[in-house]
């Protein structure tokens, strides 16, 4: 089993990172395989909802990072996605990679567990992290909880070290990934079957 945990940060070893370092360590103890994906600081573009990617799984856009994540996502277990906070909300990177990688994609990410990771200097955390949570509610994805919302504290990754109720967050979230995607497993090997999807219905309120 293996969690993709991707750093919506334009600064590769910062707070962001650091935080999923603490997720990755823990869900290594806990017998889960990670790997932490950079989105990286150079721009991505927004979904132009063309449509043309629920065939494809892949976004014709290929000048950045997001197909290189959805190549990877098609063999991933769970998910974490880790924005730092600005303006009281999700990166400008994270935001139009998440778009995209969702998009007209529900398939890769069904009944797959996932969580997000904020980090913040002070305020605005929970803004950004209600914001990321709804992605995986609109996609059948099971979110992962903690002991408490799923954020750190810090302007430099050392301070995010200090912070150790932050830190605890942290192993709390990969100790309930681990165990539910050890549930999840263990309900296949016994037969469980998973939810039979219904033909999606979409309703318009114009009349």
């Amino acid at each position: 089993m293996k969690v993709l945990l991707v750093n919506g940060s334009p600064h590769q070893h910062g707070c962001t990172h650091t935080a999923l370092e603490a997720v990755a360590a823990e869900l290594m103890t806990c017998g889960i395989e990670s790997e932490i994906f950079w989105c990286g600081n150079k721009p991505i573009m927004g979904c132009v909802g063309c449509g043309h990617c629920a065939q494809s799984m892949r976004c014709w856009n290929g000048q950045d990072t997001v197909n290189a994540f959805l190549e990877k996502a098609e063999q991933a277990d769970g998910f974490v996605f880790g924005t730092p906070i600005h303006f009281a909300g999700p990166s400008g990177f994270i935001k139009p990679f998440m778009d995209r990688a969702f998009c007209s994609k529900a398939g890769l990410y069904t009944n797959k567990p996932a969580a997000t990771v904020v980090s913040c200097r002070r305020g605005g955390a929970t803004a950004g992290f209600d914001d990321l949570n709804k992605y995986y509610g609109i996609s059948n994805m099971p979110t992962v909880p903690s002991n408490y919302w799923n954020q750190v504290h810090g302007n430099t990754a050392e301070e995010v070290l200090q912070d150790e109720e932050g830190m605890q967050t942290m192993r709390r979230l990969a100790q309930n990934m681990a165990w539910l995607l050890k549930c999840i497993e263990a309900g296949r090997e016994a037969g469980v079957p998973l939810p039979v999807a219904e033909k999606k219905v979409k309703t318009n309120f114009i009349r």
